[in-house]
């Protein structure tokens, strides 16, 4: 059995200074033009549902109050403000509430234990996938932030969550990522220190946060900490300097573990693991 918790983000485009550039706005003659009623008729597609309602199921406001923000142009479509009451949101149209996007979608944050033999990538057809094993997670369009092989396993994290993914995208600011690798050989002392201080790989600087022997295990083992999001910097590295990486597993994103997820299944982040996530 997947092992759910309920951690929950809620988020809200703020509004603030909102007042003064629409004044401003209005004062230059720039007011928004009401769209013709042409485009409020309906297309007959279930899909679609009224923007005062998608702004709601956003959590912005109310669906009265989302009205009076339609009216007074605070709201766009496809990077265009829309005034006009009944106006029907389709799939994939992007919204924005004074110039932050919105999804009615709630956010949502799940930790995977990836076994081998996946494919991390949200595409069909490339055979078994990291979506299949998440799919009954949530029914968010949640994809994984960051990546590992086919052949590699740990902890992938998956959200629908822009802000949150814009942590991991940042390779000098962001969340860390811990992997155990294990070597064909032994890692020599003196390679060990290379990798530590940093060096070049075709005019490249390479760095990463941390790397030492693992207590305990042969020195074919490491752990090694790095910021980036792929995991092709990890073999970049040994490659160049003559290791095969035998086995690599993630076993720590910032503060988040393994502990309690078996391989192959996942859980959401609980309340607190969330805030902690937002504070790195």
């Amino acid at each position: 059995m997947n092992r759910q918790q309920g951690g929950k983000g809620k988020g809200k485009p703020s509004g603030r200074g909102s007042g003064n550039k629409r004044f401003k706005s209005y004062a230059r003659g720039n007011a928004p033009i009401k769209k013709t009623n042409t485009q409020a008729k309906k297309s007959g597609n279930p899909d679609e549902i009224r923007l005062n309602k998608y702004v709601a199921n956003a959590g912005v406001c109310s669906r009265r109050e989302a009205d009076v923000h339609i009216a007074t142009g605070l709201v766009s479509v496809n990077g265009k403000v829309v005034t006009e009451m009944g106006y029907k949101v389709k799939p994939g149209d992007e919204v924005r509430y004074d110039g932050a996007r919105i999804n009615p979608e709630p956010k949502a944050y799940v930790l995977l234990n990836k076994p081998k033999g996946f494919a991390t990538t949200t595409s069909e057809g490339k055979g078994r996938t990291v979506m299949d094993l998440v799919a009954n997670a949530t029914n968010a369009k949640i994809k994984p932030i960051g990546r590992l092989g086919r052949n590699s396993k740990g902890l992938l994290f998956f959200t629908n969550d822009d802000t949150i993914a814009k942590k991991f995208t940042n390779s000098k600011n962001g969340v860390a990522r811990l992997f155990h690798i294990e070597l064909d050989k032994n890692l020599k002392l003196e390679d060990l220190k290379k990798i530590q201080n940093g060096f070049k790989i075709d005019g490249k600087l390479i760095e990463v946060e941390e790397i030492s022997y693992i207590d305990g295990a042969t020195k074919k083992e490491v752990g090694l900490k790095i910021k980036n999001t792929g995991n092709t910097i990890i073999r970049t590295i040994f490659e160049y300097l003559n290791y095969d990486i035998l086995s690599l597993d993630c076993v720590a994103i910032g503060h988040l573990t393994k502990k309690d997820i078996p391989r192959g299944h996942w859980k959401h982040l609980t309340e607190q693991e969330l805030n902690t996530l937002k504070m790195l």
